[in-house]
């Protein structure tokens, strides 16, 4: 009796909308937010201040990133859908035309002409709008855009990552809260730069690095300007 192999493959390309999303909200919120108390603490900022200062920017930060993805999502969504009712209406009007251009896209991709042409009379009967946004346009259910999904993913991720910082100004010691803020925040950037790489395929160490480089560099910045302000107070 013969078995059926079946071949399973999986692809990180229906991650991509919501991977960005989180992980810019996340190291956003943890960056941000650690910056920000960095910055009071090192100026000697009472530690009530500081910790109304982190939530504050925790929500403004999370309702920012939210709006802010939403709208860039839903202009991306609102482009893809006025090509899709250009292509329909093509359809509607050229159906010949448009499958000389579908035709030409395979023949263009390896096909032999004869074959091409099969290949786009058999799609087009099946799904011809699916076939020219997948083909020609580039256009798929993977990688549309899905503004509410986005705008979620970057407020969630963004209030997860900026808890953590006020969490760590909450718990330290008067006299070390800066330093434990930037310890935390530094261990949690790498943390999600390692996690976000291996989600995404990519470099582990790159990753890694490209996080705690801009947290150093951003903390030690608020840092430098809090230390100013706190000798001018």
């Amino acid at each position: 009796m013969s078995r059926i192999h079946h071949h399973h493959e999986h692809h990180r390309l229906d991650r991509i909308g919501w991977l960005r999303a989180a992980v810019l909200g996340a190291n956003d919120g943890i960056l941000s937010t650690a910056s920000l108390l960095v910055g009071m603490a090192t100026a000697q900022a009472a530690t009530g201040s500081v910790l109304l200062a982190g939530m504050a920017g925790l929500v403004a930060g999370a309702m920012s990133m939210a709006a802010g993805e939403y709208v860039s999502v839903r202009s991306q969504a609102d482009s893809e859908f006025a090509e899709l009712e250009l292509e329909r209406e093509e359809l509607a009007s050229d159906p010949a035309g448009e499958h000389r251009e579908l035709t030409e896209i395979y023949v263009r991709r390896g096909l032999e002409r004869a074959l091409a042409d099969e290949v786009a009379g058999q799609l087009m009967r099946h799904d011809a709008l699916g076939a020219h946004a997948r083909d020609e346009l580039g256009l798929s259910g993977t990688t549309a855009a899905r503004p509410v999904q986005a705008a979620a993913a970057s407020a969630v991720s963004f209030a997860s990552g900026a808890i953590l910082p006020i969490l760590a100004a909450a718990l330290a010691p008067r006299n070390v809260t800066a330093l434990v803020i930037i310890v935390v925040s530094l261990l949690a950037l790498a943390i999600l730069g390692a996690v976000s790489a291996r989600l995404g395929g990519a470099s582990l160490g790159r990753g890694v690095l490209r996080m705690v480089f801009w947290g150093v560099l951003a903390m030690g910045l608020t840092a430098a300007v809090g230390h100013l302000f706190g000798m001018a107070a």
